[in-house]
């Protein structure tokens, strides 16, 4: 009886444990209506999100698809596509247009920064820049980080924020941060 008893508490621990493994499946960010799988690249994930049409248009424009899907790792701050609208009318169509790449990729590639920075690095480097933290982007240009009611704050070199609202969506070759407004570099 004290055997049955054991197997039956045995077997009871075994199905906690796997249901626990299963956790962070539950877990799993939704971006766009798409479940943003951290095996897949930033590329892979992004043409998932109903939110993110434009930035993939854009990014397919631009030529930067191959080097999104390399091994990087890549810190993405990705505007959703109402950040994309709240741009003047028509910056977006000519930004699209293939004279106009080479500023294209400039402001795209100014969303992007060399390493994974996930939301408590950034944190970290805002609490010791004693409330600010400047970040090199892949373009060349900087952004400033601050924190603010909780959230990060990103401030372009025109005077632009942008508000993390989804942050550390982990790709396979980086992370991704959601935010709200496109960021323009001088």
């Amino acid at each position: 009886m004290t055997s049955r008893i054991s197997a039956r508490l045995a077997a009871a621990g075994l199905s906690l444990a796997l249901s626990a493994a299963a956790l962070p499946a539950l877990a799993q960010v939704t971006v766009g209506g798409a479940p943003m799988l951290p095996t897949k690249d930033i590329i892979d994930n992004a043409v998932n999100s109903k939110d993110h049409t434009t930035l993939v248009a854009a990014v397919k424009a631009a030529g930067l698809v191959e080097t999104l899907k390399g091994p990087g790792p890549f810190t993405v701050f990705a505007p959703t596509n109402a950040a994309f609208a709240g741009l003047p009318a028509g910056t977006v169509d000519t930004l699209l247009k293939p004279e106009n790449k080479a500023t294209l990729t400039k402001v795209l590639t100014y969303h992007v920064v060399a390493g994974k920075w996930d939301a408590a690095a950034i944190s970290k480097m805002i609490a010791d820049g004693k409330g600010s933290a400047s970040i090199k982007t892949v373009a060349g240009n900087t952004l400033t980080a601050k924190s603010s009611g909780g959230k990060v704050m990103l401030m372009d070199e025109k005077g632009g924020s942008a508000t993390v609202t989804i942050p550390d969506v982990y790709q396979s070759n980086g992370v991704i941060h959601v935010v709200d407004k496109v960021l323009l570099p001088n």
